[in-house]
């Protein structure tokens, strides 16, 4: 991914460049710590830039929670950010290559989805679509529904984005983010189809599996009734461990199939079928229309807002509840009244990531709000409550 390496400076130039530039927003620096974090507004796009410091360089990346898709965002932010401070590079790897501005406009971020319109009668998603060929096939052969693409790994993000610009597409949208979240910001019978092809075994953290009891009722609950749920694996575990995921509910209508070939396969699939591997099917109809979901959830922090002393207040461990955590796992100071704070809390099997932005005026998510579940919600009521405590202990 996009970094420099720059030689040594001295980071008071920061500071005192921030209030005439129309890059850099702050400056955050972690207490007993070499590293920073710079904030940056591009292109109407926040995001972090990560400054670590070592004994003959200075090493400037992009910041995992909060970085856009677009490569070529972080490469210019990154270019404009050592001419803007006269930072000398000893090496870097920002050169820019054209994107496609036609394809950027299928790239949708989490918080798209908190009020979208879905502009075809016909939805269905792809979680973890990998080298994007079943979900480009599938687009190009229903050009009436509209399929999501859910991938974490970016580069194969970019890539299906890439293809859509150069075969035409009209009906995919990219989303860069986790399918087990993402599916609860979908209201209820929406889907057609829920594809998951091959995903990770996970055979030594099953925690981490995509397949799980609350994927499953939410699958059910997003795609209409008749609609289904499809997994593709050649993971023995994995498959026998879905198919007790599935029959573990009091309903349910599943059909099992092995080894059947597919209009269209991924390189790993046909390595597969080489070595002559098993590969199973397991389809889970929903049987009923679902609810509409009603919970309204605010994420606005209100009366929140720096004190004085706050920092040394907040607890250092994670606080573990019966379904959720909350973890401030890192204090940054920004100044004498600003604070940002990196955050886990949620979910044990499907954390959020985040940072707190907070200073005089109040509190905020730093970039976006996180999505909108009832622990997410359980997480942000017991954040707001560590943050406007005014007793320090």
């Amino acid at each position: 991914m996009p970094h420099i390496k720059v030689k040594p400076f001295d980071t008071e130039i920061v500071r005192k460049h921030i209030d005439s530039s129309k890059l850099l927003t702050f400056r955050a620096y972690a207490q007993n710590r070499l590293d920073e974090l710079w904030g940056v507004r591009l292109e109407d796009r926040e995001f972090l830039l990560q400054v670590k410091r070592y004994e003959n360089e200075v090493l400037i990346k992009y910041d995992k929670v909060t970085r856009p898709l677009k490569v070529n965002l972080l490469k210019e932010a990154l270019s404009r950010v050592a001419e803007e401070l006269s930072l000398e590079i000893l090496s870097s790897n920002i050169a820019q290559h054209k994107e496609s501005r036609y394809a950027s406009i299928y790239e949708k971020r989490i918080e798209d989805f908190y009020d979208i319109d879905f502009p075809f009668e016909k939805v269905s998603v792809e979680v973890g679509f990998g080298s994007g060929r079943h979900l480009l096939y599938q687009a190009n052969k229903n050009p009436d529904t509209l399929f999501i693409g859910l991938e974490i790994h970016t580069p194969s993000a970019q890539q299906v984005l890439k293809q859509i610009d150069l075969q035409g597409l009209k009906n995919i949208w990219v989303v860069n983010y986790d399918a087990r979240l993402f599916l609860e910001m979908l209201p209820s019978n929406l889907l057609d189809r829920i594809f998951v092809h091959f995903p990770v075994p996970w055979d030594k953290k099953p925690h981490r599996r995509v397949i799980s009891p609350s994927f499953l009722n939410e699958s059910m609950r997003a795609l209409k009734k008749g609609g289904r749920l499809e997994l593709r694996t050649d993971s023995d575990n994995y498959f026998w461990y879905a198919l007790e995921t599935f029959f573990g509910v009091p309903k349910t209508h599943v059909e099992v199939r092995k080894n059947e070939a597919l209009e269209v396969t991924s390189k790993y699939e046909a390595r597969w079928r080489r070595m002559q591997k098993d590969i199973y099917d397991v389809f889970v109809t929903a049987l009923c229309e679902s609810e509409e979901k009603r919970e309204t959830i605010d994420f606005n922090f209100n009366i929140v807002k720096y004190r004085k002393g706050l920092e040394s207040c907040l607890p250092t461990k994670a606080l573990v509840f019966e379904d959720y955590f909350v973890h401030m796992e890192r204090v940054y100071r920004i100044s004498e009244e600003s604070l940002l704070i990196k955050c886990a809390f949620g979910s044990f099997d499907r954390p959020e990531h985040k940072y707190l932005l907070l200073d005089k005026t109040g509190c905020r998510y730093f970039v976006s709000p996180p999505v909108k579940t009832g622990v997410n919600r359980k997480a942000h009521l017991k954040l707001t409550e560590l943050l406007s405590d005014v007793e320090c202990n």
